[in-house]
């Protein structure tokens, strides 16, 4: 009987919510996947117990006052220590790793995904700022590397879930779900003096903090529509978003002859995460399982683009192309950046967005190191918003 090889899985950003569940996954089925590499910014704790516990291959941490002395702890252990950015490109062309999971937050997943499809990783895909970027450069190197893209994203998991066996049949639309966050159905006037104690409390999800105010915002559902054009070759008008509150349908597919499939199931990472590793096979789980006994109502609503301003800016920067949605990710970085730190208002975060939008240099074909170029004038644009 022929004995199946194990998956080397390579995890960026392995501290944060979605690397800790996917170490969790990873836990459950030690038969079929070896953690080949673990990186971190700055929690040299965690990361530390984390290698002390699954012996990875490798570790990464990009605070250089914390390297020395993660180094000096895992140095028995034979796991190897680096430290930045060139560092993290560089593991994840190691011949052990098969797959590399991308949970980094925001535009700094985007040169380490590019260096493992580079090195024909394929890609589980929970940075969606990577596509949000530079989504046709991206997904043009993977399609010349021979590289798969997996989702992670519970709405995008959802779309790909949906499109089992359904691969030949063309899409007539998609829509993306939205909880609508802590603040559905309440107007701007009622927003205004909103605090990051309030946004940072999702009635569904746990996240980690951005991405947490992004969902407060709508802009997390704005990103998702960007990437959900490249990860699926959608044209802008095949793809819309529902308010869907309960959480429990993922996203929906409708096909070219009207009929629609939706993935449905408690709102928990680990399965979409389960899925991108496994896939093709369905691994067994213990997750919760999902009853309709204790859901007798979903609900379902247009989101208010009035209020929630960041979707609307999203659909503007997925229409006008170009470095346009490279503008929105940057701005919307320092944005969310600015709000935790209590320097602006729930409210501001789309002024400056908008602000960004309309000022930095537009260009209608970038390069990658234009992508770069666009990042960093955002950036200093946006810090000294006001």
């Amino acid at each position: 009987m022929e004995v199946k090889q194990k998956t080397g899985v390579a995890i960026l950003g392995s501290t944060g919510s979605i690397g800790t569940q996917t170490l969790e996954v990873l836990e459950k089925h030690p038969d079929r996947f070896t953690v080949e590499v673990l990186t971190a910014g700055r929690n040299a704790k965690l990361l530390k117990e984390q290698a002390l516990k699954f012996k990875p291959n490798a570790v990464v941490i990009a605070d250089e006052s914390q390297y020395e002395e993660l180094k000096d702890a895992l140095w028995d252990l034979g796991v190897k220590v680096y430290l930045g950015e060139e560092a993290l490109c560089q593991v994840v062309e190691m011949d052990e790793v098969d797959i590399v999971l991308t949970a980094l937050v925001g535009f700094a997943g985007l040169k380490p995904t590019i260096a493992a499809i580079n090195a024909g990783k394929h890609i589980a895909l929970a940075n969606k700022e990577t596509l949000v970027v530079a989504g046709e450069l991206v997904t043009k190197l993977a399609s010349e590397k021979g590289v798969n893209i997996y989702p992670v994203d519970s709405e995008h998991s959802a779309i790909f879930q949906c499109l089992a066996g359904e691969f030949h049949n063309p899409i007539e639309k998609i829509y993306l779900t939205a909880s609508g966050g802590p603040f559905r159905g309440r107007k701007a006037d009622e927003l205004k003096d909103i605090k990051k104690e309030q946004a940072l409390k999702h009635p569904n999800w746990e996240m980690g903090a951005k991405i947490t105010i992004d969902s407060a915002s709508l802009m997390n559902k704005g990103l998702e529509v960007i990437e959900a054009k490249w990860l699926f070759n959608l044209k802008n008008e095949q793809i819309d978003v529902i308010v869907h509150p309960e959480s429990i349908i993922h996203s929906i597919v409708q096909f070219e002859d009207g009929s629609m499939k939706a993935q449905m199931g408690l709102p928990d990472m680990k399965l979409p995460i389960q899925y991108a590793l496994g896939y093709p096979e369905r691994l067994k789980s213990d997750f919760p399982r999902f009853s309709f006994k204790d859901f007798r109502t979903l609900n379902f609503e247009d989101p208010d683009l009035v209020t929630f301003r960041n979707l609307g800016l999203a659909f503007e920067a997925l229409e006008t192309g170009g470095n346009m949605p490279c503008i929105l990710n940057a701005a919307n970085e320092i944005a969310v950046a600015k709000f935790l730190k209590d320097e602006i208002g729930f409210l501001e975060m789309s002024d400056l967005v908008e602000n960004a939008m309309r000022s930095v240099n537009f260009i209608q074909n970038p390069t990658l190191q234009d992508y770069f170029d666009t990042d960093a004038a955002t950036r200093a644009h946006s810090e000294i918003f006001v």
